[in-house]
């Protein structure tokens, strides 16, 4: 049974009611209330789990935490449970903050206009604040019709003050509106009156007085800071969590330190490196940072100013400078945050590249002159990259200290099913026990290489499977309540490859000749495929060794095995894509030192999930020392190491430079258990391949035909190469294109021996 399914059905009422609120699954509690019908004597009891789980997951109320609510409400009876659940989410919900900021102070000296703008802003904050009332007045008549509230805890003696305080504190705020448009309209020119002025005032210090003790309730409740609180609810980075929560309370003891007058021997940097693969996190932890900095006091803005190169680097002299200026005056007082820094750096010292002028100002900025300690700097990107970026920059690299560096992993793919699952329940749907399993398999084909976007991925996942499920819903008028709230596997289906091509088993047994390489290849198959039973059933298995070497002449089908290989090893669940790249020397070797690599790696990224097919491998070595062939061929090794479940590495070309080529790198021969001879096609064959390509193409031949062409095509076609015997019925179809059209030919469709005249030229016809 499904392990998602399993945890359904064993979660009991009993269980759920012990929990913490932090620990309830809504999604689970969710798929309970499905399976129950509302005149159920514990339906009441499961939505306020679920409006609880959803409040402490969310910390908003919005619509559907309501209509959970009004489900609870609409029942006759509710229990003591359901009340005590209900009153210590209005606790949460009611602990907010008034104002954020102070009413402006109103001067004699200030002119009329002066006077009206301060009195615009007050009654903007009035209206906001009056909005909050009439919000949470909702709540309280939920409260007091279905829950009795006695003053025998101190939450319940806190509620019921909470209770009085609230209609006299909406009509403190109605008087305070009121007043403040009276004195509006006393305003004329240089006279204002004072009394009104004066009502104002007061009417605003009850206002004060009122929204004072309210949120005094509320001060055993105050849980550190709101950022941490948001990291701690993020799926997953439990060392990042960590880091960041010893951070936080440093800069807290450096403030206490402060406050008594101690000094510090240098103040702790702001600047931070965030590394990670995209939609790991790095903008949300560099936006918590940017809270913890400010709720500390250690910066006066909260703001990030996300960029990257684009917004920094300008396209001629002088222009650079002026962008990156702007930007750090625009982060002053906050954050500047440079998203895939690295790419400010080209390390080309050829041509006009003005990053390093973007990365000399932004220095400059950090070090000396106005902007110096105003803002703090945070570098994200991917971690080898900003490592080698900074590697390349030392005056950069010594404004961030190495504890100030944060790495984010990859999730795992439990963790983004949990992030799939609430990015589901914020659009309140939830998903049946198929959906979860097409959604992990979705995930695990599309996690190939450092691209995968993480969290963004699985989001993206979420919100196709609603677009496609909404179409189809509309489409087929099907309305039903389900069809709104729950995701199922179709769902997650709707972009899988439609199979119209042919079933690679099916395209090998297709093949002319190569029995040998056909047995090789079944051989391999069924090994692959008994391995992976034994592991379902427990039993111990034997690694499988699946790059190979295909040796043999030109054109006698080494690229078209690979291809039908790779699309065999998908089918078995052993490659995520299944397609084939080739390469050859110019894809992996470089001119000068240090490129190789990076074309080797670049090409290697391109084949994950797949093969890679190297033709005329053994070209890798040529013999010199300078030669970057080695280079290549390390790198390769390397790589294979590093992606040893996500990657096949083929290596083609004649057998004796193959050898010379093993024999040269022992890593690389160890990584090749498998040597494929192709044999060249005999004549037989060759004919055979000329008739399936003269078909393919829409032709056809006599006997006759046939019968002067047979022994005269291995000579033509070199050793048995297959593509020269295609180039062979190409040539003809345009002679017999030119016969036709001059030659009054009827037939189109014919080839006559005329048409291989090409083969006479030769001298093999």
């Amino acid at each position: 049974m499904n392990h998602r399914r399993m945890k359904v059905q064993e979660t009991s009422l009993e269980e759920m009611k012990h929990k913490d609120y932090e620990e309830l699954d809504e999604a689970v509690i969710l798929q309970k209330l499905q399976e129950l019908d509302k005149d159920d004597p514990v339906y009441a009891e499961w939505q306020i789990l679920a409006a609880a789980a959803r409040y402490h997951r969310k910390y908003e109320f919005d619509k559907r935490l309501e209509a959970h609510l009004n489900q609870v409400f609409e029942q006759e009876r509710i229990s003591a449970f359901v009340c005590k659940v209900f009153i210590d989410i209005a606790e949460k919900y009611y602990n907010i903050m008034w104002f954020n900021d102070d009413f402006q102070k109103i001067r004699e000296t200030d002119h009329s206009q002066g006077k009206k703008k301060k009195l615009e802003m007050i009654n903007h904050q009035l209206a906001e604040a009056f909005k909050k009332a009439e919000d949470l007045e909702k709540l309280q008549l939920q409260m007091q019709s279905a829950c009795e509230i006695t003053e025998d805890t101190k939450q319940q003696k806190k509620m019921k003050h909470i209770l009085k305080l609230l209609p006299k504190l909406q009509q403190a705020l109605l008087q305070a509106q009121h007043a403040s448009e009276e004195y509006s309209q006393s305003i004329s020119g240089i006279y204002a009156s004072k009394e009104k002025k004066e009502m104002l005032l007061s009417s605003l210090d009850e206002v004060k007085k009122l929204t004072e003790d309210w949120e005094s309730q509320f001060e055993e409740l105050k849980e550190g800071s709101e950022a941490l609180q948001e990291l701690n609810r993020m799926t997953g980075l439990t060392e990042v969590k960590k880091k960041v929560e010893m951070y936080y309370h440093y800069l807290h003891y450096e403030k206490e330190r402060a406050k008594r007058g101690l000094q510090s021997s240098d103040n702790q940097s702001l600047n931070m490196v965030i590394t990670g693969n995209p939609g790991t996190g790095k903008t949300t932890i560099a936006r918590l940072l940017a809270k913890i900095y400010h709720q500390l006091g250690v910066l006066p803005r909260e703001e990030v100013i996300e960029t990257d190169r684009s917004r920094l680097v300008g396209a001629y002299v002088g222009q650079t400078e002026e962008k990156t200026l702007s930007v750090i005056d625009e982060a002053a007082g906050g954050v500047l945050f440079i998203d895939e820094a690295h790419t400010l750096y080209s390390g080309n010292s050829e041509g006009a590249d003005y990053g390093q002028t973007a990365i000399d100002t932004l220095v400059a900025a950090m070090t000396s002159g106005k902007y110096a300690g105003t803002f703090a700097v945070m570098l994200a990107g991917y971690t080898e990259e900003i490592r080698a970026f900074l590697t390349a920059n030392p005056g950069l690299r010594s404004r961030f200290p190495p504890s100030n560096y944060i790495h984010l992993p990859d999730y795992s793919t439990s963790e983004l099913i949990e992030i799939g699952e609430q990015a589901a329940l914020d659009q309140d749907f939830t998903l049946t026990e198929q959906a979860y399993v097409q959604l992990r398999r979705r995930l695990e084909k599309e996690r190939v290489d450092e691209s995968f976007g993480n969290a963004r991925s699985v989001q993206q996942l979420i919100q196709e499977a609603v677009f496609f499920q909404g179409a189809q819903t509309a489409r087929n008028e099907n309305y039903t309540d389900s069809a709104f709230t729950v995701l199922d596997a179709e769902a997650f289906q709707q972009d899988e490859e439609q199979n119209s091509e042919e079933d690679p088993m099916e395209a090998l047994n297709h093949l002319v000749g190569l029995d040998q390489v056909k047995e090789e290849v079944k051989q391999l198959t069924a090994f692959v495929k008994i391995q992976k039973e034994r592991e379902k059933k427990g039993l111990r298995s034997v690694p499988v060794q699946l790059h190979a070497v295909f040796s043999g002449p030109p054109g006698t089908g080494k690229t078209t095995i690979a291809e039908i290989y790779s699309r065999i090893l998908k089918q078995l669940g052993l490659l995520k894509r299944g397609h084939l790249i080739v390469a050859g020397r110019s894809d992996l070797v470089a001119g000068y030192t240090g490129q190789t690599a990076l074309k080797t790696k670049k090409i290697i990224k391109q084949a994950l999930g797949g093969v890679l097919f190297i033709d005329e491998a053994y070209s890798l070595l040529r013999g010199s020392n300078e030669d970057f062939g080695k280079e290549a061929v390390d790198t390769l090794v390397e790589e294979m190491t590093k992606h040893s479940e996500n990657l096949i590495v083929i290596l083609a070309g004649y057998e004796e430079p193959m050898k010379a080529l093993m024999n040269s790198n022992p890593g690389l021969a160890s990584r090749f258990k498998k040597h494929i001879k192709f044999p060249a096609y005999t004549e037989k064959e060759l004919l055979k391949i000329l008739e399936m390509y003269v078909e393919h193409f829409g032709y056809y031949m006599g006997e006759n035909v046939k019968r002067k062409l047979n022994g005269k095509l291995e000579t033509y076609a070199q050793n048995g190469n297959a593509r020269k015997i295609k180039d062979l019925v190409e040539t003809a179809i345009q002679k017999q294109a030119y016969h036709a059209e001059y030659y009054n030919r009827d037939d189109m469709s014919e080839l006559k021996i005329e048409d291989f005249d090409h083969l006479q030229e030769d001298g093999n016809v």
